[in-house]
């Protein structure tokens, strides 16, 4: 599954530009500790041991620059998103695995992932950033459905594309509500939403069907 392109850097990070790694190190600090808006970046900047005028050399605003502090997030949710591909075990155990690589994915980047949201509300920028990443999981997902159609795995349907990009933002809305505190525990988030996700796309669950 390919990065979806978006606007995060201002120049393209170099290898061992060690300047680029102190300040987005520095912000990964700082945002363990206080929210987006809170922070400033003449501190990102100082622990960072640069100017102010090296940060804007690379980002052009905290926003931004939390988007590329997502990257290694993304790249765990991409991990994620793959068990759906793979050809072992029943779709309840693939779909289960996928949902709990996610939520994992996502306490373990908590305070990045709520400072996403913040960027996200505050920044066209990164709204159009994060509309392509999650687009970019779209068409996959929507071959995975097709493919278990075409081999009698599951009934038709509204159009795969339609019915991925549901449930995908399905996945968004659930990721923002235990990133912003949800009175359900993780078991029961990953069991409703295994459920939505297995009768969506079967038209029935295992318990259901005997399998």
């Amino acid at each position: 599954m390919s990065r979806a392109t978006g606007t995060r850097d201002r120049r393209p990070p170099q290898k061992g530009d060690q300047r680029r790694a102190a300040l987005l190190e520095s912000l990964d600090h700082h945002l363990q500790e206080s929210s987006l808006e809170s922070i400033n970046i003449a501190d990102i900047s100082r622990r960072a041991g640069v100017t102010r005028s090296a940060f804007y050399f690379y980002f052009e605003n905290k926003a931004v620059a939390v988007a590329a502090l997502m990257e290694e997030m993304y790249d765990e949710i991409s991990v994620a998103a793959g068990l759906l591909s793979v050809t072992e075990g029943t779709p309840a155990t693939r779909i289960e695995r996928m949902l709990r690589e996610l939520f994992g994915a996502l306490d373990r980047h908590a305070h990045l992932f709520a400072a996403m949201l913040e960027a996200r509300a505050t920044s066209e920028a990164v709204r159009t950033m994060w509309e392509a990443d999650r687009q970019s999981f779209v068409q996959p997902l929507a071959d995975v459905i097709q493919r278990e159609r075409d081999a009698g795995h599951a009934p038709g349907g509204p159009d795969t594309v339609v019915l991925a990009t549901v449930l995908l933002e399905l996945n968004d809305r659930m990721l923002e509500r235990i990133a912003l505190g949800s009175t359900l525990t993780l078991d029961q988030q990953v069991d409703a939403l295994s459920t939505i996700w297995l009768r969506t796309i079967y038209g029935t669950t295992p318990d259901e069907d005997g399998s």
